[in-house]
């Protein structure tokens, strides 16, 4: 097993030294390096995870600095793949990256995604999540879904089989007309930080998960329910 310097690791108290140990050999994809994807990142980092595929064939903008922890004055026009593996060697230089810049497609997905143990979507896309959902259950990878539009969030737990994401978003995404209040910096934070949480739990098979449920979120009113899907899909 790799060694763990166990005082860098010495306030991660939710965890055992075996399941410390077990991080260090998981790969997680984060698909999407913007808000979501850039506080999940740095997170997992942080815990120790040993890899992290770092996917986006974007780049940063001005109206990223608002809310995307990888975006600063010095970086608008590079690569979010790039910059966040960057700022994951800064914070922990143990973590192994691979970076991807590029976006999910077809023809690049399963390639991606292999060999990870799970995938994080981070992406704003109703049919890239749709796509996300379909490759996780062909790959059997879990998937930690999250989704943010102003004071607003949710987050679900994915095992292959299920069908959360249909559910949630149907069999037309496009057509989908909720509105989209825009972005603001803590609502990313805090979804983020619960996939990663969710994530964490799968990992290292603690805790209860998000599996047929959603948690929606309502910063605004301070509000946060969870809501039972339907149990019609296959066990994973």
């Amino acid at each position: 097993m790799k060694m763990i310097k166990k005082d860098r690791y010495s306030e991660n108290k939710i965890l055992n030294l075996k399941q410390q140990e077990l991080l260090s050999h998981k790969r997680v994809a984060v698909i999407g390096c913007g808000g979501l994807g850039g506080y999940s990142a740095e997170q997992f980092a942080r815990l120790g995870i040993g890899e992290l595929v770092l996917c986006d064939g974007d780049s940063f903008v001005n109206s990223n600095l608002n809310r995307q922890l990888m975006c600063t004055e010095d970086n608008v026009g590079c690569s979010k793949a790039h910059e966040t593996a960057k700022r994951i060697f800064d914070v922990n230089s143990e973590v192994r990256t691979i970076i991807k810049k590029e976006y999910l497609e077809e023809d690049n997905a399963v390639e991606i995604l292999a060999d990870c143990h799970l995938v994080i979507d981070a992406v704003d896309d109703k049919e890239v999540k749709l796509f996300l959902e379909k490759m996780c259950r062909k790959l059997e990878i879990p998937l930690v879904h999250g989704a943010v539009s102003g004071w607003f969030g949710q987050i679900s737990t994915v095992f292959p089989g299920d069908e959360t994401l249909s559910a949630i978003y149907g069999e037309n995404p496009e057509k989908d007309d909720r509105e989209f209040n825009g972005n603001t910096a803590f609502t990313p934070a805090m979804v983020a930080s619960i996939q990663v949480a969710e994530g964490l739990k799968v990992l290292t098979g603690q805790g209860d998960i998000l599996r047929k449920k959603v948690l929606f979120i309502d910063l605004k009113h301070c509000d946060m329910q969870i809501m039972e899907l339907s149990s019609g899909a296959e066990e994973g």
